[in-house]
């Protein structure tokens, strides 16, 4: 299954060979169990400014920046973009949420995925659409030495959010190496969409209430039901691309 995930890759990117370095990570939903709660603000929110939503879509709309979100349900309302003290409002009142509901909570099989890119000499950098001031304290505190500010990238870094590869893109430009030197791990479809579109290998871990197949039709070449997945077969990753 992996030779031929590769095998498709390198066909699809027109790449002679799949020689990771780095590794992309997403932040919530893969490094942390963090998306229900920010469904669960996003939700709240939308529905107290008669916004509308279903609970769902905020998982479809994983990766985007706040103002993008609000935006979307603005035009899918109003017809028209959030003004700018509309959506300074509303992500305030969704953040304020966020950090009431969230408990902090590390992805289950995170560290170990972490551990064994380290181990392989991998650089490993976060790659996110949250706006969060204080990301890098968090990470810090429940991954000591995995990441550094200087090889981040957040929606204070980027112009276009996901599903658009700059944030992909800019992660590659930081760590310094080719879209074929490194793997994007997501588990979001626009996260998945914007990896696959910088041209790199993109591992969908399906972390969320999505059937496996919005991750597989965004253009995830490998999918694992969860991170543990994924950092029991991490050796296998390697091995099979040589």
């Amino acid at each position: 299954m992996i030779q031929e995930a590769v095998k498709r890759y390198l066909q699809r990117t027109k790449q002679d060979s799949l020689s990771p370095k780095a590794v992309l990570f997403d932040m919530d939903g893969v490094l942390y169990n963090s998306m229900r709660f920010h469904a669960r603000s996003w939700y709240e929110t939308a529905m107290k400014h008669q916004l509308q939503a279903v609970l769902e879509d905020f998982y479809m709309f994983e990766g985007r920046t706040g103002e993008s979100t609000i935006n979307e349900l603005y035009r899918r309302t109003f017809q028209r973009d959030a003004t700018d003290e509309e959506k300074k409002e509303i992500y305030e009142e969704k953040a304020m949420l966020f950090n009431k509901y969230n408990d902090g909570q590390a992805m289950n099989g995170a560290s170990e995925v972490l551990a064994a890119a380290k181990a392989s000499g991998m650089q490993t950098l976060v790659v996110t659409g949250s706006g969060q001031h204080s990301l890098i304290n968090k990470l810090e505190h429940t991954y000591p030495g995995c990441f550094s500010c200087e090889k981040m990238v957040t929606a204070f870094d980027v112009k276009y959010g996901k599903p658009h590869p700059e944030p992909y893109l800019m992660g590659l430009e930081k760590a310094g190496v080719k879209a074929n030197e490194a793997f994007v791990v997501e588990n979001a479809p626009m996260g998945v969409e914007a990896g696959a579109a910088a041209g790199i290998f993109t591992i969908a871990v399906n972390t969320g209430p999505l059937p496996d197949n919005v991750l597989l039709d965004a253009g995830a070449d490998l999918l694992y039901p969860d991170i543990a997945s994924l950092a029991k077969d991490w050796d296998h990753i390697l091995r099979a691309i040589g």
